[in-house]
């Protein structure tokens, strides 16, 4: 669909947080399952979007990142160990492995990353995953994930690590960007959990469990995930006392009924704690704080649940839909007609509200198009929602001004709630020329 000379387009965290957000929104989720650039996309419409982060901001981030993981990540899991307080053994001096999560292609990093993570666990000592590689079934296709890094502890749970650029000023920062980053991190821990769960099984046939994670492709993965949804691998969620509560690993081995590396692969779970790592008031020190994603974590999962599988909307779509930009050699211009472009992304359903403008390369687009057609959602989803079956502009005026001269209830509380607004707008503007005709002094607002 995103035409055959052009490369996919991977979907990071970010966009699938986005995509969560808005399940409903059927064109994000061709699109996005597709790898369709949408930046291009809506380049080609006449529609670039408005957001985004700039070159130096991107260099900024990477240099910043890249101190906070010097020496082999010791600093940062010290860091991590300062913000527990469980008061457990602070890492000594290489106390922290680094695994190797090299391998070729998608496929290959993920599963290296599940075997890399099931040994770390076995080992019961610190390490740390630098972009490790998850995979995610969103709408029945694989999205390959890269947290910025994952630290396994000794217990054998695992916390994901965010590190964003901007300040944590005395200890607190810009809320809405918190916020995303916690949510971009939930997107990590579902597809960590996931993992969890595959690793956590015995393998079959009795063999040796590193074959067994090494033969894994993400085929595997995304099934057992899928078999997964609805189980919560992680500790109970609850209180601190739960989640230090006695490991079901050393109470299994204790009880004989599995083998020791079968004990610690039971022993994986993933923290619903993130370490959010920011610079320290505006100086390039790195600084952290536990962010809980619990929250974030239901709700994506809840939502990615709700998602429409993309064979079922491309199934619905006209024949030969296609969103080729059919771009020249050099790869830079777009040469299909912007007439036919509009018709294929127009053919596939939309939920646009005013929040996708900072979150979706095609918002501009779907705006215009949504005003053009009088839709309500253009005023946001709590307009939207207030207003029940009323789902155009038009309807909503002629509720609001086409009432009886009786004022009777229609039974619609959205209808005669327009229609009572409609009546005190009228008459403050009929009381208006009264107040300034004994107020000669005033001055209309213009």
């Amino acid at each position: 669909m995103r035409g055959p000379a052009t490369a996919p387009r991977p979907m990071d965290a970010r966009a699938l947080a986005a995509l969560a957000a808005n399940p409903g929104c059927r064109r994000r989720a061709l699109l996005d399952g597709a790898g369709v650039d949408k930046g291009a996309l809506a380049q080609a419409l006449g529609a670039p979007a408005n957001f985004g982060q700039s070159q130096f901001a991107h260099q900024r981030g990477n240099s910043f990142e890249a101190r906070v993981k010097a020496d082999g990540g010791a600093d940062l899991v010290r860091l991590l160990h300062e913000r527990l307080r469980d008061g457990s053994e602070p890492p000594g001096p290489g106390a922290v492995t680094t695994p190797d999560l090299t391998a070729p292609g998608p496929q290959g990093r993920t599963a290296r990353t599940a075997l890399a993570l099931r040994e770390a666990t076995e080992a019961g000592r610190w390490a740390l995953l630098d972009h490790p590689m998850v995979s995610l079934d969103v709408a029945g296709s694989p999205a390959f994930l890269e947290p910025d890094a994952v630290v396994v502890h000794p217990d054998g749970s695992w916390t994901v690590i965010e590190i964003k650029s901007f300040p944590m000023v005395d200890g607190s920062a810009d809320p809405a960007k918190v916020g995303a980053a916690a949510r971009q991190s939930a997107v990590y821990t579902l597809a960590l959990e996931r993992v969890a769960s595959m690793i956590g099984r015995p393998p079959e046939g009795g063999g040796d469990t590193a074959e067994a994670v090494e033969a894994v492709d993400v085929a595997d993965v995304a099934e057992t995930a899928s078999a997964a949804m609805t189980a919560d691998v992680a500790a109970p969620a609850g209180t601190k006392e739960a989640a230090t509560s006695a490991d079901p690993a050393e109470t299994a081995a204790r009880e004989g009924s599995v083998t020791p590396a079968e004990a610690a692969s039971v022993r994986a779970r993933v923290r619903h704690q993130v370490l959010l790592v920011c610079p320290k008031d505006f100086s390039n020190l790195p600084t952290a704080e536990l962010v809980d994603v619990r929250k974030q974590l239901a709700v994506t999962r809840r939502q990615l649940d709700r998602l429409t599988r993309i064979e079922e909307i491309a199934a619905a779509l006209p024949e030969g839909t296609t969103f080729d930009l059919r771009l020249t050699d050099d790869g830079r211009n777009p040469t299909r007609p912007v007439e036919e472009l509009t018709a294929a992304v127009d053919a596939v359903e939309a939920a646009y509200a005013p929040e996708c403008l900072s979150t979706c390369e095609l918002a501009a687009h779907c705006r215009t198009r949504s005003r053009a057609a009088g839709q309500v959602e253009a005023l946001g989803r709590g307009v939207r929602g207030e207003l029940g079956g009323l789902t155009t502009v038009d309807a909503v005026l002629t509720a609001a001004m086409n009432g009886p001269a009786d004022e009777a209830p229609t039974g619609d509380p959205a209808v005669d709630a327009l229609r009572r607004a409609a009546a005190l707008r009228a008459e403050a503007l009929a009381s208006r020329p009264q107040a300034l005709a004994s107020r000669p002094e005033a001055v209309a607002c213009r």
